[in-house]
């Protein structure tokens, strides 16, 4: 049986499951799914033997390195657009790392998380009859972990400031800016995380390319980034899109 912490917070980890090994946390919550008594529960894991990213990718952690959990909601209609769900992640896995190391982290669209311009964080999100919301935050591998892993874009917290961080205190602190950023969410406040949202991503402005899941792509100047569109001024005019057909978005000129 997996040990249980109960963290005072409001919405999200109230219950925590800490498991020692897991085939994955996100398969776990997707089994309490059926009972809307587990919202905001969180499944912790030390390590994961089937751990997966995004488009099925395989995700591995050393044991005991990183923060591998899921979160299980039953959210309002209106908070299940999955734009809406992978910001809020992203922006919280944001502060959760700045209250930690004093840096601002950046989102890389749709669900990665960087410091310093390299991945620190992989947001999965899976949906059905209710959310899972799976968060792989790598703490304290080191920069020979990755080199061995043949991962040079990869980092962590301790590999960018190079010290090493209580796990434990950092999943604490993730799950915190999780329930608060939930809880602003329940209380109508989008405005707040689509800004938070469109800061981190730091595109506003620039010439970018958006490579959508129907296989075309849109070039250009963004001019607006919001949860009701992404606005692009194409070479046609302005083009906008609902951030859900956007498969990726990137810079397409570099900074000056």
């Amino acid at each position: 049986m997996p040990d249980e912490w109960q963290l005072p917070t409001l919405h999200i980890g109230h219950r925590v499951e800490v498991h020692d090994t897991i085939p994955s946390t996100n398969l776990r919550a997707a089994e309490l799914a059926n009972d809307e008594r587990n919202h905001g529960l969180v499944i912790l894991a030390e390590s994961q033997t089937a751990g997966r990213g995004q488009y099925g990718r395989v995700w591995q952690s050393p044991r005991g390195s990183s923060a591998l959990l899921s979160v299980l909601l039953f959210p309002p209609a209106e908070l299940r657009r999955p734009a809406i769900v992978t910001a809020w992640a992203a922006v919280a896995v944001g502060e959760a790392i700045f209250q930690t190391t004093g840096l601002q982290a950046a989102i890389k669209w749709p669900n990665d998380v960087l410091l310093h311009g390299r991945k620190v964080c992989g947001i999965l999100i899976e949906q059905a009859s209710a959310v899972v919301v799976g968060i792989g935050l790598n703490i304290n591998q080191t920069a020979e972990d990755f080199a061995l892993q043949q991962l040079p874009d990869a980092a962590s917290l301790r590999s960018i400031t190079g010290h090493s961080f209580d796990r434990d205190q950092v999943v604490f602190s993730l799950i915190h800016q999780l329930d608060a950023e939930y809880g602003r969410l329940l209380e109508g406040e989008l405005t707040t995380l689509e800004a938070c949202w469109k800061w981190r991503v730091g595109l506003l402005g620039r010439k970018v390319a958006a490579d959508l899941f129907d296989g075309s792509s849109v070039n250009g100047r963004l001019l607006e980034m919001a949860f009701d569109g992404v606005v692009i001024d194409a070479d046609e005019g302005p083009r906008v899109l609902q951030p859900e057909v956007i498969r990726h978005i990137f810079q397409s000129e570099p900074r000056a």
